[in-house]
């Protein structure tokens, strides 16, 4: 017996397994990469990555596989039956249950397997492999009129494996149906590595006998399964033996919903359909939660594809997001306690006119008049589907240790029930002092509620535990099923016997039995499941506890410190979406869990609460799980729950920093305005680096600075003519103090002269704040980056002293480069006692929103003239976008007459800094330039302007493209 086989020797489908020791998962991941294509590891940073899913859950794996391709993953089995270790199959990792994690070896299938292997447009069909985004395959159908339609709300990062191993539904299940009505056929291998073929036209050949003892099985079931199978379309639950009754079966369909228990997919063929010409939406309001449940029904028989419940905890906490308060102030008429989203498709617009209509009469006639408000407009409904997909992850958007908990939150009751059954789970979490949130799928009764618990404390491990048994009874009473969408995983397999009844389950093992007999694939899972409540599987447990440094370096206490804002993610990964928005710009590149937002979060959560070891926030593999970090704050702004991993990262910078000490290459970035003010005056010798022979290659070997990447070139710096005291402030809206960054200063002057001939052009009082201690003023913005808190406080109270009494006196802090005058508005506040940054941080903006803000009350005027027709082609900074800035320049680009303005759509330019100067990260920077931004610039028209902001987009795009970008103001310049 090897040492990897002792260890899962004890191991116990009714509990937690051991743990595998570093040494023999590092041996099972030696052995794994002697035979796959692909690659495996075994290191206990990676394995604590795949611990967890979007569940309460964490199991350790034994090793992590990233297959390429059907052979690898036979490869996988193959040695896991040579040690007797379990193979668990993984997608995106979204799953509520804990479906995709266990004690042996994890398969991401998403990294490398995951292509579309055909598409049939007469069919209408497609042929892809298990790791294929959802969102990444409807890209590609939609130029042929076509689309998937099974849209769970994850449509941006889950896997077709995944959906397949589940059995999704998403929103318009009740025009669509599931998983199981949309798949037609499934390849892949059993667990002792034998391939098979399942579909409508049977098996194949080495599939038969398996077949056909399975629709014997179901056939001798069939009463049992017409009296316990619940009687309502959301049911996914147990294993489908109920697909093998029909008169011509789809074998794939007992593969659906089987949560790779049975089989590992290598393909999967789907059934597509044609995109609707329309969509138009009305949205409902009602005055109680009740109400709206009533009302339900009586929507459905409208005929809509889609009835959608947001809940006043969306409406409430949604209001606090940036990104979703916009949308409910369109969307919402005074104060309604909820909304349901009823929406219509069709290929005739006017025909969908008149489904509003009816809309407007059915809410009417039930006691709801002018209760509904309509939306045509395509890229409305796509925000407020965005909002509704992002429900679940506002809901848990909360800090501190009370959550909502997910593990009855997919239960589906017939909608003739549905206010009742909500009664009384309202009731039920009131027995248990709590209460819960709801939303999702009015339309098939199937209505996510999480009660919100401490599972930290034992009494709410405990009540946990018995709101799931009284609720599955309620289930029951009212004719419904327990899982209706999340499937089973570990939260709701324990509950089939009371659900099903025995002899069902005795058949779902059976089942189990037949297919994988040795219990290899994915154990504990559907049949002879985990407890529910087993603390040793818990992400946290009662015995959790988070030991940080005594002293952090930015202030956390909003968040409940720096653990609290680590646990603010829930593992939804949103930040795996592989297109729109910026987040996350490393994944994209890499598909690297490491290099995503959820896995340096993960990564983080681990080390701070012990569980990879002694010094593991300030060891070389946390250093390296951050390290293509950019900074970009996309996560900020993107992330439904709000975490912020840029400030994460200056938290561990600073710790690595204070133990380990800086590199010169750190320094050298770090203190640049400290220096720049003799480097711009030696700027002849500065700027020689580039322009000798070797010396790039030199400063590459010493400095660790990109020989590919030219540096930004020293310039005679700007002056201010002169400068003012708080006395020359009047106060009446017109006093801006420009604050001249350090990169504008030196490398760009001529942006800080283009702003001060736009600001006195408007007819602003333009203020200069002398420079104090023989430096001009600093945000601190390079000290963050390496993790020199300190010095970073003391650039940040120097401003602040400097501003404030301009502040006071009524004047605003205006400034060009983002990532600077952005750190006033973000970083000051955790820097600094916020009650004395927050007056600095509400009166400091990018000139942009200054203007913007101003032309459009009538305050100012810009007398601009018109040079022609020509585009302009704006590409948003990162900080420029988390923090609201980047409609401000669309607005105030819009004023330039004969300028169209057209938005770039793209994540992180990827210079990002000094990021995109170091070596070991120009081949990351220049992917991510490539991923959107750069294709985009090469595009653009020689006559028509290219606009960036950011000091490093504009550095990124002429280093990557040739093409010259301006800032803002220079465009605004040209035309007075």
């Amino acid at each position: 017996m090897t040492d990897t086989q002792r260890a899962f020797s004890a191991r116990s489908t009714m509990a937690a397994a051991p743990a595998v020791t570093e040494r023999d998962a590092v041996a099972l991941a030696r052995e794994l990469n002697g035979v796959m294509k692909g690659s495996a590891a075994g290191d206990a940073f990676t394995r604590g990555r795949y611990a967890t899913d979007a569940s309460i859950y964490q199991i350790m794996p034994a090793a992590v596989a990233f297959p390429r391709d059907a052979e690898d993953v036979a490869a996988v089995i193959g040695v896991a039956a040579r040690h007797s270790v379990p193979v668990i199959a993984r997608g995106a990792g979204t799953s509520q249950n804990g479906q995709p994690i266990g004690p042996g070896i994890v398969v991401d299938f998403s990294r490398h397997f995951n292509n579309v292997l055909s598409i049939d447009l007469d069919a209408q069909t497609a042929r892809v492999e298990p790791g294929t985004v959802l969102q990444s395959l409807n890209t590609r159908l939609r130029e042929h009129g076509l689309f998937f339609p099974v849209e769970p709300s994850t449509a941006s990062r889950c896997t077709i494996g995944g959906m397949a191993g589940n059995n999704s539904c998403g929103a318009r299940s009740l025009a669509y149906g599931k998983m199981v009505d949309n798949v037609i056929g499934i390849e892949g291998m059993l667990a002792d590595g034998t391939p098979i073929a399942f579909d409508r036209k049977g098996t194949s050949a080495n599939s038969w006998t398996l077949a056909h003892a399975m629709r014997s099985l179901a056939e001798r079931q069939r009463a049992e399964i017409d009296q316990m199978f619940p009687k309502v379309q959301r049911r996914v639950g147990g294993y489908n033996l109920d697909e093998l009754l029909a008169d011509e079966p789809n074998y794939a369909g007992l593969l659906v919903g089987s949560e790779g228990t049975l089989a590992l997919s290598s393909a999967v063929t789907l059934k597509l359909a044609r995109l609707p010409e329309h969509r138009v939406m009305g949205i409902c309001h009602f005055p109680s939660f009740r109400t709206a449940m009533e009302v339900t029904r009586h929507l459905v028989e409208l005929g809509p594809t889609a009835v959608e419940l947001v809940d006043n905890n969306v409406l409430t906490l949604g209001a606090d997001i940036p990104l979703f308060r916009k949308i409910l102030g369109q969307i919402t008429r005074g104060r309604p306690d909820c909304l349901l989203l009823v929406e219509f498709a069709g290929p005739d617009a006017s025909a969908l006119g008149a489904e509003l209509a009816r809309l407007d009469a059915c809410m009417a006639d039930h006691g709801h008049p002018d209760a509904v408000v309509k939306v045509s407009d395509v890229a409305v409904q796509r925000d407020i589907w965005e909002m509704r997909e992002a429900c679940l992850n506002i809901m848990m958007s909360g800090a501190g240790d009370a959550k909502a908990v997910s593990f009855i939150e997919d239960c589906a009751v017939p909608l003739e029930h549905l206010a009742d059954y909500t009664d009384a789970i309202t009731d039920l979490f009131e027995r248990h002092q709590t209460r819960g949130t709801w939303y999702a799928h009015a339309s098939v009764g199937c209505l996510h509620v999480r009660p919100i618990l401490n599972l930290k404390d034992p009494r709410g491990l405990h009540a946990m535990r018995a709101i799931a048994e009284e609720a599955c009874d309620l289930v029951r009473h009212f004719k419904g099923s327990h899982s209706g969408e999340h499937g089973d995983g570990i939260s709701r397999s324990e509950f089939h016997e009371r659900m099903f009844g025995p002899t069902l389950v005795r058949a779902f093992e059976t089942v189990k039995d037949e297919f994988d007999p040795a219990a290899r694939l994915n154990p504990g899972k559907i049949v002879r499941p985990y407890k529910m409540d087993d603390p040793d599987l818990m992400r946290f447990a009662p015995d959790y506890k988070v030991s940080m440094p005594v002293r952090t370096g930015l202030d956390w206490s909003e968040k409940g410190g720096f653990g609290g804002a680590v646990e603010m993610c829930n593992n939804n990964g949103t930040c795996r979406k592989l297109a729109g928005g910026a987040m996350c710009p490393s994944y994209r590149v890499t598909r690297d869990e490491q290099h995503l937002t959820r896995g340096r979060a993960n990564t983080l959560r681990l080390a701070i609460s012990g569980q990879l070891g002694p010094d593991a926030l300030t060891s070389a593999e946390m250093k390296q799980t951050m390290s293509l970090c950019v900074g970009c704050k996309a996560c900020r702004h993107e992330c439904p729950t709000g975490v912020d991993m840029a400030k994460m990262k200056v938290e561990v910078d600073y710790q690595y920093q204070l133990r380990h000490g800086l590199s010169l290459r750190d320094r050298l970035v770090a203190f640049l305005p400290h220096y720049a003010p003799l480097a711009s005056r030696l700027r002849g010798l500065a700027n020689l680096r580039d322009r000798l022979p070797g010396l790039p290659w030199l400063s590459e070997r010493v400095l660790g600075l990109s020989a590919r990447r030219p540096l930004p070139k020293w310039q005679s710096p700007w002056r201010e003519a002169g400068h003012s005291t708080p006395a020359d402030v009047r106060g009446d809206g017109l006093d801006l103090v420009l604050f001249a960054d350090t990169f504008n200063r030196y490398f760009e002057p001529e942006n800080l002269s283009a702003a001060l001939r736009v600001l006195t052009a408007a007819g602003y009082r333009v203020h200069h704040v002398a420079t104090t201690g023989g430096r001009p003023l600093c945000c601190g913005r390079t000290f963050l980056s390496s993790g020199l808190v300190e010095q970073a406080r003391a650039e940040a109270r120097r401003t602040l002293d400097a501003l404030a009494p301009f502040v006071a006196a009524g004047a605003r802090v205006v400034g060009l480069e983002p990532s600077c005058l952005l750190t006033m508005r973000d970083e000051f506040l955790v820097l600094l006692p916020a009650q004395e940054a927050k007056p600095l941080a509400d009166a400091a903006f990018l000139v942009e929103e200054v203007l913007a803000a101003d032309i459009a009350a009538g305050r100012v005027t810009l007398p601009l003239l018109d040079r022609g027709q020509r585009t302009a082609h704006l590409h948003g900074h990162c900080h420029q976008k988390s923090l609201g800035g980047l409609s401000a320049a669309q607005t105030l680009l819009a004023h330039v007459p004969g300028l169209v303005v057209k938005t770039i759509e793209s994540s992180c330019c990827g210079m990002a800094g000094a990021f995109g100067h170091e070596a070991e990260n120009y081949d990351t920077s220049v992917a991510m330039g490539e991923l959107s931004l750069l294709p985009a610039v090469r595009a653009v028209s020689a006559g028509d302007v290219i606009v960036a902001d950011g000091t490093s987009c504009r550095k990124q795009i002429v280093d990557g493209s040739g093409r010259a970008a301006l800032h803002v103001v220079r465009v605004l310049a040209d035309a007075l």
